[in-house]
């Protein structure tokens, strides 16, 4: 086993096998970063030695990894420094006030240039047969920032409309984690848990590309032998990682996404105990997004709707825990709904309430302030309240209505 100094090593740096101290102690998985506070810490406890069977992989600062549809858009977006920065400058209009509009605007662009990089990934894996772990590690590393400053837009980002949507795993991976980080950041999770659970996000679905396409984008009712190679999917994303060596959690979770609290999931059909913690929190993370979006056998149901079927966690499918969290993250009515309040009045829930999830932050979309923004009131018991939610036709017809009105 080889030793390494401390002193001698930069921070972020990663090993191409496990880390350990006292030459028995598991430290770092392989392709962990080994972070500026992690470093001190050691050498604050007095460890001044790690040892390893791997070498080091050197350094890790890299820019923020971009693969882009259009070359101007990856231009302007081809680094973390610049993704964030772009959405900090649209916070203000001319006049110095926020420019509600812009902002979304920004989010969004921002929002599709991921969509684009997990595009890539899949299509790497299918035509070359490879995986990135380190690039993925850094790009969810930003997307876990982008998320944190900008979750209020990024939840109002609907999924594409039509059911057929020939790219619905890549919209499916990148809304499934946002979710798990919404999740994990509402349960404390470390950051690099956090950066794990997210590579695990975007490539829970990476098996379903190993399948016949015509299986999985059909609407015609199932064989039970094509049933049985989807139910296959989690263990063809785990072989998967597990070709490319990714770290044994995050193939865990993979393999385990689609398992239950109550051991009736699949492919092992565990029970809660030995569910591991990143496949729960995706157990509820992907099954929120597929009851929200639209597929080919079925409509999708409101976020709303699509909240009360988890809270109601008919035969205790998925751990009230991360229940809990989500509901505290994106509120009992979703951020994006659209509601009619007591007053009679058309809203947007725009913001959860940490204090009460039933009484989220609302835009009413009728009045504006001064800046020309929505204004955004706080729902409570007492006061202005919502009074149900719009199905999705009600939105879509009073929105066109609105439209129509503007112009």
């Amino acid at each position: 086993m080889n030793s390494f100094n401390l002193s001698d090593i930069k921070e972020n740096s990663y090993f191409t096998d496990e880390v350990v101290i006292d030459k028995n102690f598991v430290l770092l998985s392989n392709s962990t970063p080994l972070t500026k506070s992690m470093i001190k810490a050691l050498l604050d406890w007095d460890f001044k030695t790690i040892y390893s069977n791997g070498h080091i992989r050197g350094n890790t600062n890299t820019s923020f990894v971009h693969v882009a549809a259009s070359k101007d858009v990856s231009d302007e977006f081809n680094d973390e420094k610049k993704v964030h920065s772009a959405v900090e400058d649209v916070k203000f209009d001319e006049n110095g006030h926020q420019n509600e509009y812009s902002r979304f605007s920004t989010v969004k662009k921002v929002y599709d240039e991921y969509l684009s990089y997990i595009n890539n990934v899949f299509k790497t894996y299918a035509t070359k047969k490879e995986l990135n772990y380190l690039e993925l590690n850094e790009t969810v590393k930003s997307l876990i920032q982008f998320v944190k400053s900008n979750k209020r837009y990024i939840l109002r980002i609907q999924p594409p409309t039509e059911a057929h949507d020939k790219n619905f795993l890549i919209n499916h991976a990148m809304r499934t984690t946002v979710f798990a980080i919404l999740i994990a950041i509402q349960m404390h999770y470390p950051q690099e848990q956090m950066i794990e659970l997210g590579v695990a996000g975007i490539l829970h679905e990476i098996g379903m590309i190993r399948l016949p396409p015509q299986i999985y984008l059909t609407d015609r009712k199932l064989t039970q032998t094509e049933k049985n190679e989807i139910a296959n999917h989690p263990k063809l994303s785990f072989e998967i990682l597990k070709e490319h060596n990714f770290p044994q959690l995050i193939q865990l979770g993979v393999l385990e996404h689609h398992e239950k609290e109550n051991g009736k999931g699949y492919p092992l059909k565990l029970l809660g105990p030995k569910i591991t913690p990143y496949a729960k929190i995706l157990a509820v993370a992907c099954s929120y997004e597929a009851i929200t979006a639209p597929r080919y056998y079925k409509d999708e149901k409101t976020v709303f709707d699509g909240m009360v079927e988890l809270i109601k966690n008919e035969n205790g499918q998925y751990d009230p825990m991360v229940i809990k969290s989500l509901l505290l993250s994106i509120s009992f009515y979703p951020i994006g709904a659209y509601v009619f309040l007591n007053n009679g009045k058309l809203a947007q829930v725009s913001d959860a309430n940490p204090e009460s999830p039933k009484h989220p932050f609302v835009q009413l979309l009728t009045e504006k302030d001064e800046n020309g923004n929505f204004k955004t009131i706080k729902t409570s018991e007492n006061g202005l309240k919502i009074y149900r939610v719009l199905s999705k036709k009600e939105a879509s017809d009073i929105l066109a209505s609105l439209s129509q009105t503007e112009n």
